[in-house]
């Protein structure tokens, strides 16, 4: 009996550690490359620009560490995964609102810069969709399937135009395991 509840411890103590890292544990095993661009869209649907307005504040100043978390909680709230072809413009995501990490990531780009806009914050930062390949312990893990649906992940790199500063942002990531940044490889 001693011995089970020791185990049953030791396990409540190593998914509380795990649970409370878990975003510094994600960022040291898990590393994302850039391999291009993405299209970056602008908000045009009157449901999308409505949905930014109702859920931010006006006058407000804001931090580019704010408007990052704001976008990926906006983001969260709005999209559901999917893994069927679906939309990935935004525009269209406010009404379907089911995304994989394309529609994931254009999404938080279109809110992310809409909000840079909005905070006078987009004539120094930037938000652009990545096609980018995640990177485990350094090894590719895209070349271990051989799915399409896997041959990339796309994310987010919000981007100082003037001191070369970046935020590298997973929307997906953050949906599903609330970590708010990730590991940019250079």
């Amino acid at each position: 009996m001693k011995t089970l509840k020791k185990i049953a411890l030791t396990l409540l103590i190593l998914v509380t550690t795990v649970a409370t890292f878990r975003g510094c544990i994600y960022r040291q095993i898990i590393a994302y490359q850039s391999v291009g661009p993405r299209t970056n869209y602008t908000s045009t649907d009157r449901q999308l620009i409505q949905y930014i307005e109702t859920n931010t504040g006006a006058g407000q100043n804001l931090s580019i560490e704010d408007i990052v978390q704001l976008a990926n909680n906006l983001t969260s709230r709005q999209l559901h995964f999917t893994a069927s072809d679906n939309d990935t413009d935004p525009n269209q995501l406010i009404h379907s609102k089911a995304a994989h990490c394309v529609g994931y990531a254009a999404f938080f780009a279109t809110t992310c810069n809409y909000l840079l806009k909005k905070y006078h914050l987009d004539a120094t930062w930037t938000a652009q969709p990545n096609i980018g390949k995640l990177y485990l312990l350094g090894e590719n893990i895209h070349r271990y399937f051989d799915s399409p649906f896997f041959r990339d992940h796309d994310f987010v790199v919000v981007k100082n135009k003037v001191t070369g500063e970046v935020f590298a942002v997973d929307p997906t990531v953050h949906d599903c395991l609330f970590i708010h940044n990730v590991t940019l490889m250079q």
